[in-house]
């Protein structure tokens, strides 16, 4: 058994070896832009010449897929594990799914907690990713049992940090007054930007455009882009 385990630790080490930073996005709930968010840095890490992957193990519905314009792809396996989808003419974001292996988008909502659990390690697990320079994990909302497995699956590697994702509209009484940028000062936690609700930013996701390269003069423009050139500061600190 011993023996066993030791040859699964190895093969985790291998499919991330890699991987040169991990990052978890997460929301307190639904609807805040939680996937969006993952997508547009993805995008924004990529126009800065990064080499991005992203896990997409948002169970409660994996949106991914459909704003990368890719939801019907088929994933297959190697000697490795799973072969992610490759996105764009370039194919430079790799991208696993949830979403690539239901019938219906929808299946995954009814599964119990260890089924869940059980999925996401072995997403962490047996990918193939190759090198890259980010792993973008977009979680599901909410705090749960699916995001203490996300993140004891991922501890042993290289976990840059997390985004939280919020609105600006009031929480409680101690943060009455802006939202997610006084929820971070209460935290004592970086805040990294707002980004104003656009609808060209709507709309490139519902076309599968590149909102980075075809809306450089939207208002979420600067702010996408200030939040991707921090987690790049980040990572290079960090190195």
């Amino acid at each position: 058994m011993r023996r066993g385990n030791m040859e699964e630790t190895a093969g985790e080490r291998t499919n991330l070896a890699g991987v040169r930073h991990i990052l978890l996005v997460l929301s307190g709930k639904g609807g805040v832009g939680k996937s969006t968010l993952s997508t547009e840095l993805a995008l924004a890490l990529r126009n800065a010449g990064k080499r991005v992957g992203i896990l997409d193990v948002d169970l409660c519905g994996p949106s991914i897929p459909r704003m990368l314009r890719v939801q019907d792809s088929a994933v297959h396996q190697c000697d490795s594990g799973w072969v992610p989808v490759f996105v764009g003419q370039d194919k430079a974001i790799a991208l696993m799914s949830i979403g690539f292996l239901l019938e219906r988008p929808d299946d995954a909502v009814v599964w119990r907690g260890p089924k869940k659990n059980a999925l996401i390690k072995q997403f962490v697990t047996d990918v193939a990713w190759g090198d890259l320079d980010f792993l973008i994990v977009d979680t599901p909302p909410g705090t749960s049992d699916e995001h203490i497995s996300t993140v004891e699956a991922l501890r042993p590697h290289h976990l840059l940090g997390a985004v939280l994702v919020t609105t600006p509209q009031e929480c409680t009484n101690i943060f009455s007054k802006g939202g997610g940028e006084e929820l971070a000062k209460h935290a004592g936690v970086p805040f990294l930007g707002c980004v104003p609700l656009d609808p060209q930013l709507t709309q490139s996701l519902e076309e599968g455009k590149d909102f980075i390269q075809e809306f450089p003069k939207s208002s979420a423009f600067p702010a996408l882009t200030h939040i991707a050139q921090q987690i790049l500061d980040t990572s290079q600190r960090s190195s």
